[in-house]
């Protein structure tokens, strides 16, 4: 493995420079939010993107399923094509090939066009998130690592929980297509943000594809994304038809499915600090629970959410629940390849996003094949899988201090 760091006696980057320290993780915490958002604004415009582009509501939530297969695939390869590529120049690059695809997004006149954006959405998407989770800790002093990492892993966990309701309430304001304008408007402020904020980020070191791959063999590592598969698989199986769910259950219309995602999202913030002090302590406790409240909320909901007073009880447990996943299941991966975190972190974007996909997938073909209910058993049962892996896999051990 070509190594090609700093001498211990060189400055590092935040010292030789002005730039960086929390403006700059602030920066890349809105970058992680920017391409999440991105990839998920379908699952709040599923009705209305299906009916101008022609296909159903199935089909539609195929153009999430195509993100998260090219950011899965691309996400490891990418790591390893960077090489000694400066983060910061790569990085805002990564966000330009993101801009383009949601104004593509936007403009698509048919189905074929929209895949062909979503495709570049995925490519940016997968990237970004590599590369910027390992990137805090080398903008701030030492003793303040930890919370960095958790401000930039929040913009992910924000972004779960926040950016579907808006791009909802977008959309039933001024059209779908208008919600991908906005979120290619915030990745030009992402862009610029990135160039001004921070300061020049060498590689740490370069990683070939087979050291990367090669992580899958220690098994904290492995079981670590085996759960990650499961319970964002279920996550989205069920999440990705939430819409078309609730206006069936619930008897709902588009505002009120808003509203209660953005009570969903409100909880989700809240959920993805208090998983993040607890994945610092014990990664496997934080995700057992997680795991349990997932399955539990989940199967309930179509038994329940006939009242929409327990519908918004149910989506805001649901939103604490899966608002700390991806702080806890990142924590556990860094956690378990402390010296290798930007190709861990390549690795657990692919799983993280193949999981998606997935899950969407599978979420479609319940959704067309049995009825739009049935998602939700799909979900509470491979967030039963999670659990039960998370409970008997390997789990690794925090440092001291963490």
């Amino acid at each position: 493995m070509t190594q090609v760091e700093e001498s211990p006696g060189t400055p590092s980057a935040r010292q030789r420079s002005p730039r960086g320290g929390w403006a700059g993780v602030a920066a890349l915490a809105l970058g992680t939010f920017t391409v999440v958002t991105s990839e998920m604004l379908p699952v709040g415009l599923l009705t209305p993107m299906g009916a101008s582009l022609g296909v159903s509501e199935g089909v539609a939530g195929l153009t999430l399923t195509i993100t998260g297969l090219v950011a899965a695939v691309s996400a490891p390869v990418l790591v390893p094509m960077l090489g000694r590529a400066d983060r910061r120049t790569a990085l805002c690059v990564l966000v330009a090939v993101l801009v383009i695809g949601n104004l593509g997004a936007a403009w698509a006149p048919d189905f074929g066009l929209m895949v062909a954006a979503r495709v570049l959405v995925g490519i940016g998407m997968g990237g970004v998130w590599a590369v910027a989770a390992g990137l805090a800790v080398r903008l701030v002093p030492a003793k303040s690592a930890g919370p960095a990492t958790s401000l930039v892993f929040s913009g992910i966990a924000v972004a779960s929980v926040l950016g579907v309701p808006a791009g909802t309430y977008l959309g039933a304001a001024a059209g779908w297509r208008s919600a991908f304008l906005a979120a290619a408007g915030l990745g030009l402020v992402v862009l610029v943000a990135a160039a001004v904020l921070l300061p020049r980020l060498p590689a740490e070191r370069a990683i070939p594809l087979g050291g990367v791959m090669g992580l899958i063999g220690d098994a904290r590592v492995r079981t670590g994304l085996v759960v990650v598969g499961f319970v964002v698989t279920g996550h989205f199986a069920a999440y990705t038809y939430i819409r078309p769910v609730l206006e069936d259950v619930s008897g709902v219309g588009a505002g009120t499915v808003g509203t209660l995602l953005l009570v969903y999202g409100a909880a989700g913030v809240a959920g993805n600090f208090l998983a993040g002090a607890g994945a610092a302590r014990s990664p496997r406790r934080t995700l057992l629970v997680i795991s349990a409240v997932l399955a539990a909320t989940v199967t309930a909901l179509p038994w329940l959410g006939g009242s929409v007073a327990l519908a918004a009880v149910l989506m805001a447990v649901w939103g604490l629940s899966y608002g700390g996943v991806s702080v806890s299941t990142q924590t556990w991966i860094l956690i378990a390849a402390p010296d290798a975190r930007e190709a861990a972190s390549s690795l657990f974007v692919g799983v993280f996003n193949g999981a998606i996909a997935l899950g969407a997938l599978l979420g479609g073909l319940a959704a067309d094949g049995i009825g739009t209910t049935a998602v939700m058993w799909v979900g509470g049962a491979l967030a039963v899988g999670a659990l039960v892996t998370t409970a008997a896999g390997r789990a690794p051990a925090p440092a001291a201090g963490a």
